[in-house]
This record gives C-alpha cells, structure tokens and sequence, in this order.
C-alpha cells in the first residue's frame, strides 16, 4: 500500500478519513494509518530518488520493514540505511533496526497520453504528389489508395 501525495480531482483528501471516522473498527486503525502515512512521508524526504519505489511495510518494536522492488534498489538502499536512520532519529522516530524485503510491486498501468498527429499542409500537398508520382501496379495500389484516403481526410479535418 502506497502512502504517497495522491489527490482524485472528484474527492476532497478528508473523506476517506471521513469514512473511516464512522465505522467504530475502521476508525481504530485511522491512527496506524496516519503513522505509516506520516513514516512514508519522513523516508522520501530522507532519500526522495530510492524511496520513489519503495514503501514502508511495518513498523513494529524499533524494526522499520521496507520493501524495495528489486534487488539492484534494495542493494543501494541497504547503503543509505545508516542515513536514514539518523535522519529518522532527528525526526523522533526510534529506529533499531532496518530490514528490507524484495517484493515485486503490481505493475500499474500506463497509458502513454496519445495526441493526435498533426501535418502541415506542405507535408500533405507531397503526399498528394507522391500518390500521383508512383508507378502504377499491383504492388503499388495499395499504397496509393491509402496515400489518397490520408490526403483526402486531412484536407477535409485538418485537425485530424
């Protein structure tokens, strides 16, 4: 579970705690919950380009549970561990240990944000004259047909 700056433009941040002020056992765990929220957030301020990528799993009796997505990261932040626990003993938090765990994350994902494909007029007046220019055959039909839709629907949407 990420406790990360994550904002839903159609929910205010303070409904969920909202909710879980509600229910009796849900508002039980609402102090474990701003803990962890809180530790996650004091370890990224420590090390912001590790901790991009890791989480905090548990904090229990001094013993700080980190996972790491791999093991190249978990190697890397088995170093900045000395750092991080001094960093997090000026902030008050009493650290004695810190285990990391590999743990593979799901993978989240991405959509790449598509645009759509804009050509300047001169680039589509020579698609046009290439259409024209080409041999005509049977291998080259197809191309040419598809040549002419393409000029055709740009000069009607140029937006398209």
């Amino acid at each position: 579970m990420r406790f990360t700056n994550s904002y839903i433009k159609s929910r205010a941040p303070q409904e969920a705690t909202n909710f879980l002020k509600r229910d009796n056992k849900l508002a039980a765990l609402l102090p474990a919950v701003e803990r962890m929220a809180s530790l996650q957030q004091d370890c990224a301020a420590t090390l912001p380009a590790m901790f991009s990528q890791c989480d905090v799993l548990a904090f229990e009796q001094g013993v700080l549970l980190l996972s790491a997505p791999n093991t190249a990261l978990a190697a890397k932040l088995k170093q900045q561990v000395p750092k991080l626990q001094d960093a997090l003993l000026k902030r008050g938090w009493q650290i004695n240990n810190v285990r990391l765990r590999v743990q593979m994350m799901k993978a989240v994902e991405i959509k790449p944000e598509t645009r759509p494909l804009s050509l300047s007029t001169a680039a589509v007046d020579a698609f046009d004259s290439l259409s024209q220019t080409l041999e005509q055959s049977k291998q080259n039909a197809p191309l040419i047909a598809a040549l002419q839709r393409m000029v055709q629907k740009r000069r009607e949407r140029p937006d398209y």
